[in-house]
């Protein structure tokens, strides 16, 4: 992710999940989610939301 917009769009996607947090570090590129997701949901919402790829922590 290069910028606020890839952000938004990342949030976005994740949070049409039904999570109840979603936070997203530019700086560092991490993804925190907390809800009731796997990560292959969360993997896929990362994806759909432009060329991003999430790996599980």
């Amino acid at each position: 992710m290069t910028c606020q917009h890839c952000v938004a769009s990342v949030t976005e996607e994740v949070s049409e999940l039904g999570v109840t947090e979603v936070d997203v570090d530019l700086a560092t590129g991490r993804l925190h989610v907390v809800g009731d997701v796997t990560a292959e949901q969360v993997q896929a919402a990362v994806a759909e939301a432009g060329s991003y790829t999430a790996q599980p922590a």
